[in-house]
């Protein structure tokens, strides 16, 4: 029987293909230490411009992540996992995933990240790089597969892939 090194166990989504690579993942995690899995989509209030139709474009995006949250639970239920808790929160999202973090205990953080290179990820920021280096607690991060050459990327052997630099 393994031991319980983690209790609580987040993942973060919001529907993307990134954020998919990391859902086996973070279910595999939780089955193994017997965990529960929280399940958290972030509507980046901030990115909709205050405009009369804001608040139906905020309320199409938190749709969007509970229909997100939902293909999750789902498949975690099916694979075993026995608790699923799930949230949609609102700010910026490396903000309101460390709330998280802090205000429920978890103690790993599982993250796709898009890979994003030089300029890109220096315009556009990267939400699982600003989590990694502000968490307390490990953050798995995990590329999804390239689609092009159908291939995993290079990962440590348990299929664990790093930030890239």
């Amino acid at each position: 029987v393994p031991s319980r090194m983690y209790h609580d166990v987040l993942l973060p989504t919001d529907g993307s293909d990134a954020a998919d690579a990391a859902v086996a993942h973070a279910i595999d995690h939780a089955v193994r230490y017997d965990a529960t899995l929280h399940v958290l989509h972030v509507v980046d209030s901030v990115a909709v411009p205050p405009t009369p139709n804001g608040g139906r474009v905020l309320e199409a995006l938190e749709q969007q992540g509970r229909a997100a949250i939902e293909r999750v639970a789902q498949r975690a239920g099916d694979a075993g996992v026995d608790t699923v808790e799930s949230a949609v929160a609102s700010g910026p999202p490396h903000t309101a995933i460390l709330d998280y973090v802090d205000e429920h205990g978890v103690d790993l953080v599982v993250m796709g990240t898009h890979g994003r290179r030089g300029l890109d990820r220096v315009l556009i920021g990267s939400v699982t790089e600003r989590v990694v280096r502000l968490a307390d607690v490990p953050v798995l991060t995990v590329h999804p597969v390239d689609e092009a050459t159908d291939e995993e990327p290079v990962t440590d052997g348990a299929g664990h892939t790093g930030l890239p630099l």
